[in-house]
């Protein structure tokens, strides 16, 4: 069985000198003794390593390709959603595939172990459905194959343009689902999950209380029974007052009042919060998803992290939009609102553990939580999800402690330091590289032409 020598590493009792991570042939760590010099391979720093918990991978091709602007009025999520909707007419399976693949390498190389696939493109162009209706989970599911990455899977129920119930129009009809259609789906991609890696887990998704009305908003919770459930809520300003306006409550408050159980959910942005939302959210046992770069580029606002976090509520990060797939700029991010909204340093930190650590902590805890992934800590029975870093350059300058993640996520000027990431015990990326670079890439730059000419 492979066994991993750490010089330090960080475990649920802190950070240990000298271990040994045995590596069971199932992919689970075996056991965590002090080393004894017999091990296979040997890193300066050993990390568990989180679950991106939200991610389109098929946005990752958008990268960049929004940033002009659209109109004469105030550009804003809504623009941009214009945007990403005749972007994504163009795509086919075969494109799909491929810009997954390259988005699920740059999160192994940028340190995740897994993601959280948000999958809500179901039919061809103009809505035409495929012959077989889980052909783009399917694409997903190729994509984390050729990668190694973990993958939990949250096929996405969507079925209206609007909480009025209107139509979904042409940008969104590849989208569409009644509730009928969903519980299909949803029941079709069970069988391709379960034929999977067993590290593979699926879940149930809403898109919004605007894209599902209320009785499929609780008929897919329902769906996932024990599984995860996720759903986008509370994003934007205008998106409030629109639920307001037809479900008579605000998105968190609506939820909170309507689902039976909030200890599976995960809730994704929740930047428009009233305080009594923040923190009802945060004693519910739901985790939040924050995609603070997303967020940033998108203009959504500032989670309110310092009152939640108080109130000891759950968060996780995803890279969403993955117009930059960055762990420790995503972490960075979300600090660094929180010193601008409340002029403090220091926000998130405890007087335990520094910002860094109880930064990542906290998404390590809240990925598991969010993923049913039973990941992000280095620990018996947990998946041997973890990064190895060197200490020996110019960003940790052989640090130790707690310094080490508060230079990662505030000192970093890049990924360098990342030299290998493994999930569920494979070896994905080695000496700062995944395995299937090349390999990936071309295909996706092949793809990047062949979309320019459309775009």
């Amino acid at each position: 069985m492979p066994t991993i020598q750490a010089v330090q590493a960080l475990t649920p009792t802190g950070w240990q000198n000298d271990i040994d991570v045995v590596i069971a042939n199932d992919g689970r760590i075996q056991d965590i003794v002090k080393s004894n010099g017999n091990a296979n391979f040997q890193v300066d720093i050993l990390l568990p390593a989180p679950t991106n918990l939200h991610s389109h991978s098929f946005q990752r091709a958008m990268a960049g390709l929004t940033e002009a602007r659209s109109s004469k009025t105030e550009d804003s999520f809504w623009t941009w959603r214009k945007l990403m909707f005749r972007f994504l007419e163009q795509l086919t399976p075969d494109h799909i595939e491929a810009i997954a693949a390259q988005a699920f390498m740059e999160m192994a190389e940028a340190g995740y172990s897994s993601v959280a696939e948000f999958h809500y493109i179901h039919h061809g162009s103009g809505g035409q459905p495929y012959e077989n209706q889980i052909e783009l989970s399917e694409r997903i599911a190729a994509a984390s194959i050729q990668t190694g990455l973990g993958l939990t899977h949250l096929p996405v129920h969507y079925e209206f343009g609007g909480c009025d119930r209107r139509s979904l129009h042409s940008g969104q009809k590849r989208f569409g689902t009644t509730k009928e259609q969903y519980e299909v789906l949803f029941h079709a991609t069970k069988g391709l999950i379960a034929a999977g890696p067993a590290d593979w887990t699926l879940g149930s998704a809403a898109h919004s209380l605007r894209a599902v009305d209320e009785d499929g908003i609780i008929s897919t919770h329902n769906l996932a029974e024990d599984r995860p459930f996720h759903m986008h809520l509370a994003e934007q300003d205008a998106e409030v007052s629109e639920v307001m306006t037809y479900l008579g409550a605000r998105p968190v408050e609506w939820v909170l009042e309507n689902l039976s159980s909030n200890s599976q959910c995960c809730f994704i942005h929740c930047t428009q919060m009233d305080d009594s939302e923040t923190s009802r959210l945060a004693a519910s046992g739901a985790v939040v998803g924050l995609c603070p770069i997303t967020e940033a580029n998108l203009g959504d606002g500032i989670f309110p992290g310092l009152a939640y976090t108080q109130a000891t509520g759950y968060f996780g990060i995803g890279s969403d939009s993955n117009i930059q797939i960055s762990l420790w700029d995503e972490l960075k991010t979300l600090e660094y609102s929180q010193r601008l909204q409340h002029r403090q340093r220091s926000v998130l930190a405890t007087l335990e553990q520094s910002t860094g650590r109880a930064l990542y902590e906290a998404v390590c805890t809240g990925g598991r939580k969010a993923t049913n992934r039973k990941n992000g800590s280095l620990a018996s029975g947990y998946w041997a999800d973890m990064i190895g870093l060197s200490s020996n350059n110019e960003i940790l300058c052989s640090q130790t402690g707690d310094t080490i993640l508060d230079s990662l996520i505030f000192a970093n000027h890049e990924q360098g330091c990342i030299e290998h990431v493994w999930s569920a015990g494979r070896h994905i990326v080695q000496h700062g590289r995944h395995i299937a670079r090349e390999t990936i890439l071309q295909r996706f730059l092949e793809v990047m032409r062949e979309l320019r000419r459309d775009i």
